[in-house]
């Protein structure tokens, strides 16, 4: 794909930087020159010193052949105008980073659904960590109503049960197994056994009672 993206700060290097490594053709955007000089030693991307509220920098990044255009500054009145601006071009994705989510509504209002506030997405996995502790590990799934956890079993009441005893119900469901460093997905008759690592797919408001089940 295409993409180019506005801002090389923390968030915009980081991600283009992923992109550019995945195979994706990139282009960056960044008005401050400082900023700029480091993003073009660090990324094997074009980068165009400009300001991506301006029409002719966005069309100098080449805007209409691209797939995806991300808002990624820290100014949320600069990525909203940004993104009202590329909406013009028909680009299929258009994604913008929010600071201030008592904003979130206006950039709903002109049509930009794919809004991400990395902060308060930072917050919210490590809140969760911080009350589940006995959690290996989480992901947040969709859009915060379901977790995919990884759980090591420890209750005797499941141990030597099969999958299909325990799952699926209406809140979770056993999605993996691994075993051996190899990640399995169960069958019915799979018996589980004590310290076996699991992956729940669970919904976000029954977390406590799904991980009750097993640990």
């Amino acid at each position: 794909m295409y993409v180019v993206i506005m801002g090389a700060g923390r968030v915009g290097l980081t991600l283009a930087n992923y992109l550019v490594a995945s195979g994706n053709d990139v282009t960056l955007i960044e008005c401050n020159n400082g900023l700029c000089g480091t993003a073009a030693v660090d990324l094997d991307a074009l980068v165009i010193c400009g300001n991506g509220t301006d029409i002719k920098t966005l069309e100098e990044a080449n805007i209409a052949d691209a797939d995806v255009f991300v808002a990624a500054t820290g100014c949320d009145e600069a990525n909203l105008l940004s993104c009202i601006l590329v909406k013009e071009y028909n680009v299929p994705k258009i994604i913008a980073r929010l600071s201030n989510p008592d904003h979130e509504e206006a950039f709903k209002k002109v049509g930009i659904h794919d809004v991400i506030s990395p902060e308060l997405t930072a917050a919210g996995y490590l809140e969760k960590l911080i009350n589940r502790p006995k959690i290996a590990d989480l992901i947040v799934v969709g859009k915060g109503n379901a977790e995919l956890l990884d759980i090591s079993i420890q209750n005797s009441k499941v141990v030597g049960k099969c999958v299909g005893d325990l799952s699926p119900t209406d809140d979770y469901i056993i999605a993996a197994i691994h075993q051996n460093g190899e990640m399995c997905i169960p069958q019915d008759d799979w018996v589980l056994e004590k310290n076996e690592k699991i992956s729940v797919l669970a919904k976000t408001s029954a977390v406590k009672k799904v991980t009750s089940v097993f640990i």
